[in-house]
């Protein structure tokens, strides 16, 4: 008779799959919203749509998204715990810009071997990341892929729906000249200019070093500076929203900086002039480990703008008449603001001043 050949001699171990969905279960649990019928373990996840026929027009808004090469630092450091959370800002934080609230989200993660308390490390941050969202974490996949990726390796893909009445859509149509450009501070470099950031200060360093305090970065360590999770605007700004904050247009400060972000938030014939600082406008505060990176890798300014965030996470336009009341609304939220530049004629693009 041949010799049986199991799932698990395949490099499949099933019962290490279950004991993950065990690990993540309570996590999973206090991102529930009331919507949520039913819980993990079923082939979909059920999420109510009663709540939307309060609205006179709901639109469904979504987004997917992934961490990128940040997830190659966190597998060289053996730090599971903050990715999950750049995964649910880099969707949540892209549905809010149209005034969208987040409802739920689900993630795809896929491994190399399957170990359950890294899962459970990697699923607590999205669980985190969803409860600073104000959404549901409804379900998701753990996918072993033995042969295919090596044992440490893992990927994540998230996928987030939010909900907003057309009526209360924001966006570049509501953009006028004179609007004032307001940023909200980014908390480091989040989830993009990682290729970069490998390149110039990861590599070729063990994971000794990186963990060493170094006085450039104000005695954090690169370790901690690099893996500092997302800021997630998501819940603070929705609840602004709903509280009336007068805002014509927002923009998430993710991959190709400032430059190839705020203007999506732009109407085809105006331009956003941001001040970088200096004579020619007020200074906000760049993050040390993002000066850090511009010096490590000799960028020019420019190049700079089109690669970081350059500490704004978030760009907020509104009237000028309106920008105190705004920065007042954010601020009840948590969120810190300063004015960053405004909106004149043009065709769509972001300037320097």
């Amino acid at each position: 008779m041949a010799e049986q050949i199991t799932y698990a001699d395949a490099g499949v171990d099933v019962d290490e799959g279950a004991r993950a969905v065990d690990a993540i279960r309570a996590s999973v649990a206090t991102t529930t919203r009331p919507e949520v019928l039913g819980g993990l373990g079923g082939f979909g996840s059920c999420f109510s749509a009663r709540a939307l026929k309060d609205m006179d027009d709901p639109v469904l808004v979504s987004g997917t998204d992934g961490v990128g090469t940040k997830l190659a630092i966190a597998q060289l450091l053996g730090r599971h715990d903050t990715v999950g959370q750049d995964l649910v800002a880099m969707c949540a934080d892209d549905v809010v810009v149209v005034g969208a609230e987040p409802l739920f989200f689900l993630d795809y993660v896929a491994v190399g071997k399957l170990k359950a308390e890294a899962m459970a490390q990697i699923v607590g941050g999205i669980a985190e990341g969803c409860r600073l969202a104000g959404c549901a974490l409804v379900g998701g996949e753990m996918a072993e892929h033995p042969g295919v990726m090596s044992p440490e390796d893992y990927d994540l893909a998230g996928f987030v729906v939010g909900v907003v009445d057309r009526a209360h859509m924001i966006g570049p149509e509501l953009v006028r000249e004179g609007d004032v450009v307001l940023g909200i501070p980014s908390s480091g470099i989040h989830s993009n200019g990682y290729s970069l950031v490998r390149k110039v200060a990861i590599e070729g360093r063990s994971v000794a070093e990186l963990n060493q305090p170094l006085p450039e970065l104000g005695g954090e360590s690169l370790a901690d500076a690099v893996l500092r999770p997302t800021t997630i605007y998501a819940g603070a700004l929705v609840r602004a929203l709903r509280a009336g904050a007068p805002i014509h247009a927002m923009a998430h400060i993710t991959g190709g900086g400032i430059t190839e972000n705020l203007n999506r938030a732009l109407p085809a014939h105006l331009d956003a002039v941001v001040y970088r600082g200096g004579e020619d406008g007020p200074e906000w505060k760049v993050p040390p480990v993002i000066d850090y990176m511009i010096d490590a890798a000799n960028l020019s300014t420019d190049e700079a703008y089109k690669t970081f965030n350059m500490g704004v996470g978030m760009s907020v336009i509104c009237a000028p008449a309106n920008a105190d009341a705004v920065r007042d609304a954010l601020a009840r939220e948590g969120l810190d603001t300063f004015e960053m530049g405004e909106v004149v004629p043009g065709s769509g693009n972001v300037v320097y001043r």
